[in-house]
């Protein structure tokens, strides 16, 4: 089959799945839709194929960077952040300024989807070979915010306001003693000039088919932070442990001790996560080590939650390092503060996802522990950051993060639907009452 077939076969495919009355919340956007979908599933095939990790999204902030300066927007701002980029599109109308943002690196993972696109492309992250592939549906993401820019651009004589892009960097996190994401692009000023009243933003979901779309008002997605303790005892023979101070020991006890602050020291009622994914230490079965490494991340949604972790751990390792004789160091990393979609501009914009797809097709979500750096964005000014169902109907997708995660090309053109209604939806509801 050829690569216009496979698309023709997508539309077909999702005209097939939802009602096209349901579809029409503005008809010259769906007209705009069948016009680029085309071209922006081959421009997801070539994001997919040539995957980048953060701060090292340099081809795909070129092939955006031209999209835009194509379309005719009014300013193309690159290097933003490192690699990312901002256009700016002027309506011919006069009003507000909403900002729409999509992330655009993949992670250092093998692909095993069996598309004909696949990315096979290797590089070296944290000293080791590593493919890499978009296993978090960014390349989604980019497509869908590039064939908007289409469908805008197009009709741009007919939009009250100004509609600001933003293609955001290492999402993931940055590399290892890097700055990068959305934290850097706020800190360089990219919701200034124009400063936006509003900011949308979507993701792919694993667990969604295709024709759905989810959200959650108020708190959607966890603050992320990361701990890195370093245990110090005293070596010794392992057959002589009393001549030791055993960080083995102290670290085994530390970690269940963790746990006893979600048990009891927070309501039960009170969201949080504390997980050690590492312990590293140790050289030879019959040594005990001199030191323990323990890296792991805490989830939360309350900022005086996230204190009260940070003090708590501190306080545990104090006191059984303490009493095992040993010490210890540890790196509290505040990462991504929590996602909070703003109640009020969720409730103004879901009906516009219903009359997309259908209010059957659309989900009120639980908040996930899950991390998402469209926060700093949404701490600047209103957010709304809602789910893109994107797993073909009868087939199944791996988890996010995941070699066989599978983001299915028929979800581009309801994610373009979507956000060209919404952003349009929303400046229209800041223009001055005509009463």
């Amino acid at each position: 089959m050829t690569k216009t077939s496979k698309n023709t076969a997508c539309a077909f495919l999702l005209t097939a799945m939802i009602p096209i009355g349901l579809w029409a919340q503005d008809p010259t956007v769906d007209k705009a839709v069948d016009q680029f979908l085309n071209e922006t599933i081959e421009m997801r095939h070539q994001i997919h194929q040539f995957p980048e990790l953060g701060n090292r999204e340099f081809k795909t902030a070129e092939m955006v960077a031209e999209h835009l300066r194509a379309l005719g927007f009014d300013e193309v701002m690159v290097d933003v952040a490192h690699t990312g980029v901002v256009g700016i599109l002027k309506g011919g109308l006069p009003g507000d300024v909403v900002a729409v943002r999509a992330d655009m690196d993949a992670l250092p993972v093998t692909e095993d989807t069996g598309y004909s696109f696949a990315s096979t492309v290797r590089t070296e992250y944290l000293g080791q070979e590593v493919g890499v592939m978009h296993a978090c549906g960014h390349d989604i993401h980019t497509a869908v915010q590039l064939g908007v820019a289409s469908i805008l651009a197009s009709m741009r004589e007919q939009i009250p306001g100004t509609v600001k892009f933003i293609f955001q960097p290492a999402e993931e996190g940055p590399p290892p003693g890097e700055e990068g994401g959305a934290d850097l692009m706020v800190r360089e000023g990219v919701m200034d000039n124009p400063r936006p009243s509003a900011i949308f933003g979507l993701h792919s979901f694993s667990e969604m088919e295709v024709g759905t779309l989810g959200y959650t008002s108020g708190p959607a997605l966890a603050a992320v932070d990361h701990i890195k303790i370093r245990i110090v005892g005293q070596q010794a023979h392992g057959a002589a442990p009393h001549l030791s101070l055993d960080p083995i020991v102290m670290a085994s006890q530390a970690v269940m001790a963790f746990q006893t602050i979600r048990a009891r020291n927070l309501s039960p009622l009170e969201p949080s996560v504390i997980t050690v994914g590492i312990m590293r230490g140790g050289v030879r079965n019959n040594i005990i080590p001199n030191e323990m490494w323990l890296e792991g991340t805490v989830r939360t949604y309350s900022p005086d939650v996230r204190d009260m972790i940070e003090r708590r751990i501190g306080e545990i390792l104090a006191g059984i390092t303490a009493a095992g004789g040993g010490s210890y160091e540890l790196d509290y990393d505040r990462g991504t503060p929590a996602t909070i979609n703003n109640p009020a501009l969720t409730a103004q914009m879901a009906p516009t996802l219903a009359k997309i797809v259908g209010e059957e097709n659309v989900f009120i979500l639980e908040p996930t522990m899950g991390g998402e750096d469209f926060a700093y964005f949404a701490n600047e000014v209103p957010g709304f950051f809602y789910r893109l169902g994107s797993v073909r109907p009868g087939t199944v997708s791996g988890g996010h993060h995941t070699p066989t995660f599978a983001a299915d090309d028929a979800s581009i053109a309801i994610g373009m639907r979507a956000m060209s209604n919404l952003l349009l939806e929303y400046l229209k509801s800041r223009l001055p009452s005509t009463q």
